[in-house]
């Protein structure tokens, strides 16, 4: 593997089925210069997101791998999840890692966005640093009416996708690819079934609605388990760190006499913000990761 490194998160519209996950999962691990590091299914959401690391060419070959092992085994004319969704595999965001540029990761979204229109005919948008325009920057706004109301939407003149006709693909919808940093997707869960306090804690924490500017965040129940979620996006987490997050999470929802009972992390998370958070936490004085054993170590034996 050469050292030009490259993230990406997809987000296939499946969390139920075991046996698809499992041979959506085996179709990238085909590719032997990228690293399937993390597969996190959830059963409300309906949704498993699978984190890959490696070489641009074989993260290319690797993304659209996924899309011809996912879109014979989903079929959104019958999926129903909880989270928000126009696809099949609905998202996929490229990320630079090492030696890799923004610029390269947006040349090698549209290499892909062109490359599942020709052989998968799914419409494809382009967002974030990636858009060809600003008003697609947003993830929530393209996907806005999900796959139930798209076949309408593509019609418009506003939302013709960068690749493909105007035609949405009657089982797997519309794909969003882009290019991106790090983003963190953390989840909080409140104990209470009433969703209205869901929504009204996201409402109160989310950026585009007066709090916190670089959160994204749904109120959504879990059926299963009988609780609610405050599902997120931190899209820059030096900015808006976890802790903040979770703490303004925790006070909107004491309002309603309503406590915090778990948190989750969707896929992975750059350890930086977990030093972060323990800082916050520990009302730790001039933290650096120097403080870490393992970082003293690992510069001791460098080399």
């Amino acid at each position: 593997m050469c050292g030009c490194l490259v993230e990406s998160v997809p987000n296939v519209s499946e969390g139920r089925d075991r046996a698809a996950i499992e041979a959506i999962a085996a179709a990238v691990q085909e590719v032997p210069t990228v690293r399937l590091l993390d597969v996190q299914s959830d059963f409300d959401h309906h949704r498993t997101v699978f984190t890959l690391v490696g070489e641009p060419h074989g993260m290319a070959e690797a993304v659209l791998r996924l899309f011809a092992a996912a879109l014979p085994r989903i079929d959104l004319r019958t999926h129903r999840g909880e989270h928000p969704r126009m696809g099949a595999v609905d998202v996929v965001p490229f990320v630079p890692v090492r030696g890799v540029t923004m610029a390269d990761c947006v040349t090698l979204a549209r290499q892909v966005g062109q490359e599942v229109w020709d052989r998968f005919r799914v419409p494809v948008y382009l967002y974030e640093e990636a858009a060809s325009r600003p008003e697609r920057r947003d993830l929530a706004a393209i996907r806005r009416g999900e796959f139930e109301g798209f076949a309408q939407k593509i019609q418009t003149e506003d939302w013709a996708p960068d690749f493909g006709e105007r035609v949405l693909h009657p089982a797997a919808g519309a794909t969003a690819i882009g290019a991106r940093e790090f983003l963190i997707a953390f989840n909080v869960n409140l104990g209470t079934s009433d969703l209205r306090i869901a929504k009204a804690v996201a409402q109160a924490v989310r950026g585009s609605s007066g709090g916190l500017r670089y959160v994204k965040a749904l109120g959504l129940a879990l059926g299963e388990r009988g609780i609610v979620q405050v599902s997120m996006n931190l899209t820059n987490y030096k900015k808006t760190p976890l802790a903040r997050t979770l703490e303004l999470v925790r006070g909107e929802a004491a309002r309603y006499g309503v406590p915090v009972v778990g948190t989750e992390i969707v896929g992975l998370i750059p350890e930086e913000a977990l030093y972060q958070a323990a800082a916050h936490y520990l009302s730790l004085e001039q933290f650096t990761p120097d403080l870490i054993l393992e970082q003293r170590v690992d510069s001791a034996f460098k080399g």
